[in-house]
């Protein structure tokens, strides 16, 4: 088996990272060529306002995340107060709810027909311009909305590096003068920085990605631009003209991060592990540090999600129950199917890293080369797979095949899906296959197991958490993906993602709290995952007890 595995590696490698990149290879080729005067006209109007909000987007939310993220994980790991243990996992709560999701409700909440503002000016007498109010449908409402849905990300990596921290350091900075605050900031800080870097970088990724939130604040970013563009013209070359900038800038924030890590590491010069000198707060200092880790909550997850219940319970029209049956059903398919395409894929090439030590370094760069469609978003990704499937219809109309074969259907979808989450299921498999030791491959073969009964009896029992965490995963980023599924879906069949986008368009957002709803309580399985691995105990033998 392992012969096999180291032939078959190169070709899987290499075959895999082909297909995954071809949809963003075909965008980036079409660069430069003929518009008829399109693309001037749009760098001319467009372009100078999708760059602006972009980048205004990308800072607002960068820095939020970072300082709320940050904040909340020193806290939580640092020092002890009432409901500490209740935050540091409800702190995850907001991954479950997508922006686009979180963006209908505040909008519901804050505008000037909404509850908040009718509240005022009832209280105060108030009527329309007597009084100022934040703008919801605005640059500074996406970057609210994005900031307190995607700051976990950096709540998680900075929480896992304060877990990890040394004590002896934290001990010796003690020791020379410094204080709760000047520690944070001289020693825990500087050494979380890698962490913190990686987190803000997937946060501006997910910024850069964004299509349903942004949308629907009716601020143009480069995602909605190259959406507008390619549905009101079809013009492959001015689209990916557009696109070719938000890859490149992808690309270049991908490039800054490596850098900014650089070739240090930080490791402890002791195998010894201690409790963390965490600090006890009482009065005043508890009630702050209790309100600034809740908050986060309270406005990430628990508004949205008593507000969409509040539209629910008061909505005069539901969608009807057979048309919402099969939204789930439709939605829940092509999560189970793209699960079924994605997991397996991910465990064979992963497998093949792991018995091909000794490839070549071009497929070792292909196996890393597949996980950059997590990193492209998924207009951008959709449109790609358009131009692909349409080359491959047009062969096959070639050899004699007179209808079009994958062009609208859910293999379109599935590859789509393929391209974007092949890391989303990537990693839990590969952390799974580093958990078995050699040994245990070792013994089987001393037992007389070889070839595939190894894998049969050994490798997949052991791989069962791991590929059962991929799966979950999967399904639940392809119930909550929206771009891809818009664009590459088949006629007449809509996923609760799609409908709940397209039912607070057209401000019915009573109607669309139910499949909204239903995407949010989907979102809490990964969530429950997440927080069990975040419970786990630093390194050492016993857990953290605080």
């Amino acid at each position: 088996m392992r012969d096999i595995s180291l032939r078959s590696w190169p070709w899987l490698s290499l075959g895999l990272a082909g297909v995954v990149l071809a949809p963003v290879l075909v965008v980036l080729a079409h660069v430069g060529a003929d518009t008829d005067g399109l693309w001037a006209h749009l760098a001319a109007t467009t372009l100078p306002r999708a760059i602006a909000n972009t980048v205004g987007l990308v800072v607002l939310v960068g820095s939020g995340t970072l300082v709320i993220g940050t904040a909340t994980a020193w806290l939580v790991t640092m020092t002890r107060f009432p409901g500490r243990r209740l935050v540091e996992w409800a702190l995850l709560l907001p991954l479950a709810v997508p922006a686009y999701v979180m963006a209908y409700t505040y909008t519901d909440l804050l505008q000037f027909a909404g509850p908040v503002q009718s509240a005022l000016r009832g209280w105060f007498g108030w009527r329309r311009g007597d009084y100022w109010f934040p703008e919801i449908y605005s640059l500074g409402g996406a970057a609210f909305v994005l900031t307190f849905v995607l700051y976990p990300y950096v709540y998680v990596l900075a929480r896992a590096t304060f877990l990890g921290q040394s004590a002896c350091a934290l001990e010796v900075a003690r020791t020379l003068g410094r204080t709760g605050f000047g520690i944070f900031t001289s020693v825990a800080l500087p050494l979380a920085r890698p962490a913190l870097v990686a987190g803000v970088g997937f946060v501006i990724m997910e910024t850069l990605a964004d299509f349903g939130a942004v949308r629907f604040f009716e601020v143009q970013t480069f995602t909605t631009a190259i959406y507008a563009t390619w549905t009101a013209t079809g013009d492959i070359a001015a689209t990916s003209a557009l696109a070719s900038c938000l890859i490149g800038a992808v690309g270049l924030l991908v490039v800054l991060e490596r850098v900014s890590r650089g070739a240090g590491r930080v490791t402890h010069s002791t195998q010894r592990y201690t409790t963390l000198p965490t600090a006890r707060l009482t009065g005043v200092r508890a009630a702050a540090a209790l309100a600034v880790t809740t908050v986060p909550i309270l406005i990430g997850f628990v508004l949205p999600a008593a507000v969409l219940i509040g539209l629910l319970w008061g909505a005069e029209t539901w969608v009807p129950w057979p048309r919402f049956v099969q939204l789930v059903a439709n939605t829940v398919s092509v999560g189970l199917l793209a699960a079924c395409v994605v997991v397996p894929l991910a465990i064979a090439l992963t497998a093949a890293m792991r018995t091909g030590a000794r490839a070549r370094p071009l497929h070792r760069v292909a196996a890393k080369a597949v996980n950059l469609g997590y990193a492209t978003p998924g207009v951008v990704i959709a449109i790609g797979v358009v131009v692909v499937i349409g080359w491959v219809d047009h062969a096959l109309g070639a050899l004699g095949v007179e209808r079009l074969v994958l062009g609208g259907s859910l293999a379109a979808l599935m590859y789509a899906y393929l391209v974007r989450f092949y890391a989303v299921a990537a990693e839990p498999v590969a952390s799974g296959f580093h958990s078995i030791r050699p040994s245990i491959e070792a013994a089987a073969r001393v037992l007389g197991a070889a070839g595939p009964r190894v894998w049969l009896r050994v490798h997949l029992p052991l791989l069962r958490p791991a590929v059962l965490a991929a799966a979950i995963l999967v399904l639940v980023d392809v119930m909550k993906e929206l771009p891809a599924t818009l664009l590459l879906r088949p006629f007449n069949f809509d996923t609760l993602a799609v409908e709940a986008f397209q039912l607070a368009r057209t401000e019915r957002l009573d109607e669309a709290a139910l499949p909204a709803l239903v995407i949010v309580l989907a979102g809490l399985a990964p969530v429950v995952l997440l927080s069990r691995m975040m419970g786990q105990s630093r390194a050492g033998a016993a857990p953290v007890r605080v």
